[in-house]
């Protein structure tokens, strides 16, 4: 045999060999031995139980006993018997292609004219990775992201090219003229807008943009209802839902006072984002509609640390937030009163210093305590809750046969303290270790 024709033989038997040990592969399996589990649906917590994980979705949960005895004798076990676990936490308002300093020279418009959409995508890893290592292992992504960066990064994540959590994108959002930029007067400033925008007017316009959004890669359809006096009307609002909806995809509405969420509500969008300012008959509405709320609060802590400089300053700005923070309790506790369902969400696009992209994101989950949710139904609102908005609870939102195996553990009690979900020691994200004790 020469010496090509033993080249070939090799190859052809190489190719052989690897068919061949492809199709005796079996799907990993693991076996979790959890010291207690939190049940996120009923609030509670069972003690000494076992996840039996395969092919990274949960095959099997409930007491250790039970689960190990269906286990495979080539399971790797791991131990987590010193933790608590839950699913992984939901984020439905992330933008993590953006990402500014606390500071008045630097700004949205800023870094998408200095930026190309590749560097930002780039960033967006980063803050993916951050995220993920943090317990976030869903984020629905709305907007900001140039242009489409945000399909880029969750594809690559699917692809397994970068780490992160899972996905769910926007594209660019759907708004009226400018944006949310101030008013801008140049041709070169103005396809900065078409970077980060789709504007339109009238109703013909918003079923166009959806289409685009829908042929870009969006998961789900991110508008901005209201900028200042600019408002999408409820014609535009409700062809941009009913073309959505046709194609069974959602619609998160940007809308902060109770004029803009009264439209958005009545043209029946999934999701209200902020909802600052809202009256009790726009809760009614959005109550009666099966719409969640989205509320992108932060604790007292978070607002000074983002803005006072000095102790001086902080001591002037403190009654003011003290003010914001009770403002935005009252309109969650008239939310939960009115029967609307609430979904974390954080809206952190701005440099926490000392505290990565998941960490400073997490701290909202201290604002929903503040407003006088119960830790269960902090925990439900970043899981369960968040996975329903997101039209993904046969998914991920809780540990369950079938669902991923997206867990996180944490030491301490999250049932009676939410912090510890801001100190997670160990991540799985589809039956793969992320980040471990």
């Amino acid at each position: 045999m020469g010496t090509r024709a033993k080249r070939i033989y090799v190859c052809v038997l190489m190719l052989l060999v690897a068919v061949a040990s492809g199709q005796d592969a079996k799907p990993q399996v693991k076996l979790i031995h959890a010291g207690r589990i939190v049940d996120v649906k009923e609030g509670k917590a069972r003690s000494d139980q076992g996840i039996l994980i395969r092919a990274g979705k949960i095959e099997a949960v409930g007491p250790y006993a039970e689960v190990s005895a269906q286990a495979p004798k080539d399971a790797t076990s791991i131990d987590w018997t010193g933790l608590t676990v839950l699913p992984g936490l939901i984020d439905c308002h992330t933008h993590l292609l953006t990402n500014i300093a606390a500071e008045p020279e630097d700004s949205l418009f800023t870094q998408v004219a200095e930026m190309s959409t590749a560097e930002r995508a780039l960033m967006g890893a980063a803050m993916a990775r951050e995220d993920l290592e943090a317990g976030i292992t869903t984020v629905r992504d709305l907007g900001n992201a140039g242009l489409n960066g945000d399909v880029a990064l969750r594809n690559a994540i699917r692809e397994g090219w970068v780490i992160g959590p899972r996905m769910l994108v926007s594209t660019r959002a759907i708004s009226a003229a400018g944006g949310q930029f101030g008013p801008i007067q140049t041709p070169a400033a103005k396809e900065i807008i078409a970077q980060e925008y789709v504007v339109i007017s009238g109703a013909e316009e918003a079923r166009r943009a959806v289409r685009d959004a829908l042929y870009a890669g969006a998961d789900v359809i991110k508008i901005i209802v209201n900028t200042g006096p600019r408002v999408l009307n409820v014609d535009e609002v409700r062809t941009i839902v009913e073309e959505a909806h046709r194609v069974h995809t959602k619609v998160a509405a940007h809308a902060t006072d109770d004029f803009s969420v009264r439209v958005a509500a009545e043209a029946g969008v999934d999701s209200i984002e902020h909802g600052y300012v809202v009256s009790d008959e726009a809760l009614q509405l959005m109550s009666k509609n099966g719409i969640f709320l989205v509320p992108t609060d932060g604790p007292l802590e978070t607002y000074l640390d983002f803005s006072a400089k000095t102790p001086e300053e902080r001591k002037e700005m403190e009654e003011g937030y003290k003010k914001l923070v009770a403002k935005n309790a009252d309109r969650i506790q008239r939310a939960r009163k009115a029967g609307v369902r609430i979904a974390a969400g954080s809206d952190m696009y701005i440099i926490y210093p000392g505290k990565t992209r998941g960490q400073a994101s997490l701290t909202m989950l201290r604002a929903y305590r503040d407003s006088g949710m119960t830790p269960a139904e902090v925990i439900r609102a970043a899981t369960s809750d968040a996975a329903e908005l997101l039209g993904w609870q046969d998914r991920i939102g809780s540990i369950e046969k079938g669902r991923f195996a997206d867990l996180i553990g944490v030491e301490g009690d999250p049932l009676t303290d939410i912090t510890t979900l801001e100190h997670v020691k160990v991540v799985m994200k589809a039956g793969s270790e992320v980040k471990t004790k």
